[in-house]
């Protein structure tokens, strides 16, 4: 064999070797291309766009006081039976028996007492009989100047205490003062509120909300939100689960909801959650939010060794049945 010919039928091969990996490494890459390219959609949070009510609140605190009260001093020596303290009385009713006389209740509430201070001589011979109607209570807040123009009565009102900090007693405005206090700049409010429960008692300590401005409007969770520098944008999901960037105009925010003013229109699918994992015109997977939690009790999630043990189970179960059998014989 010619050393051309060699040289030739080397290079023939050489040629062949790179064309076969080049063409292998092609089918290769498009074998993976087409695996792996086509990726599922990302599953994201979405949700509806709906009408809430949404209001402005004024936070203010105060002291609790009976709706009627009346107060009788009376000489210890004078009481002929023992008095029943923090009874209930109707109007009408005895309070107390006197040597010369007897007081009787002008209306129907609470007896109680208040001895006078330990430090006067009177505080051994005498005490205070109080009488006092706790089925209302009412409380004297003072409002800062820049809300009374909000100040209406009949505005309704939320009420804590703090010994029952779970539960939320209602109330409204019953009252204002006429002018503006100059010393403290606000105005004199008295609110007013139902106790027929007899839960809360005179002298306690309240938190007051005061409600205004109270209007329905169009809602979106305010993680929905993405903020770049003034403008504020929510995106909206179309028909082919294709989101779009979109600009909206805001109100206020309230128990984790944001007002939406203009931009969107009731019933609009949104992205809730995840916006970080989203992009302008990318096609998504809508999961609606809490859908989560419906699937916790559904049969996913179980490992698939746990099936595998039940079809174990279920394979020998007829040797069991026999050895149950023969027992059953010897007996």
């Amino acid at each position: 064999m010619k050393t051309s010919t060699k040289i030739t039928s080397i290079i023939v091969i050489f040629f062949l070797i790179i064309a076969i990996v080049i063409i292998g490494r092609t089918m290769i890459g498009n074998h993976f291309k087409k695996k792996f390219s086509k990726r599922p959609p990302p599953g994201i949070i979405v949700t509806t766009t709906q009408e809430r009510t949404f209001e402005n609140v004024i936070s203010t605190y105060g002291t609790a006081a009976p709706v009627k009260t009346q107060s009788f001093k009376v000489e210890k020596y004078e009481i002929l039976k023992p008095i029943d303290f923090n009874k209930k009385v109707k109007k009408g009713d005895v309070v107390a028996n006197l040597k010369n006389r007897k007081i009787i209740a002008q209306f129907a509430g609470v007896i109680g007492k208040r001895e006078f201070s330990e430090d006067l001589e009177v505080s051994k011979s005498s005490l205070l009989i109080n009488l006092e109607d706790t089925s209302s209570l009412y409380c004297d807040v003072d409002i800062p100047e820049i809300f009374v123009p909000f100040i209406k009565v009949g505005l309704p009102v939320d009420i804590k205490f703090s010994g029952y900090k779970n539960k939320i007693y209602k109330g409204e405005v019953d009252s204002f003062a006429s002018r503006i206090s100059q010393d403290t700049r606000s105005l004199a409010t008295r609110i007013k509120m139902d106790n027929k429960s007899g839960e809360i008692l005179p002298g306690s300590f309240l938190e007051i909300s005061i409600k205004y401005n109270v209007r329905d409007g169009l809602s979106a969770p305010d993680t929905s939100t993405i903020v770049e520098g003034e403008n504020i944008f929510i995106y909206k999901v179309d028909e082919k689960n294709k989101v779009m960037k979109t600009n909206v105009t805001v109100g206020d925010r309230y128990l984790g909801f944001v007002e939406i003013l203009d931009g969107l229109n009731k019933g609009d699918k949104i992205v809730a959650e995840g916006t970080k994992k989203v992009r302008p015109n990318l096609t998504i997977r809508p999961i609606e939010k809490g859908a989560k939690k419906k699937q916790g009790n559904s049969g996913w999630g179980k490992k698939k060794g746990d099936k595998k043990a039940e079809e174990k189970k279920g394979k020998f179960d007829w040797l069991k049945n026999i050895f149950k059998k023969s027992e059953k014989e010897k007996k």
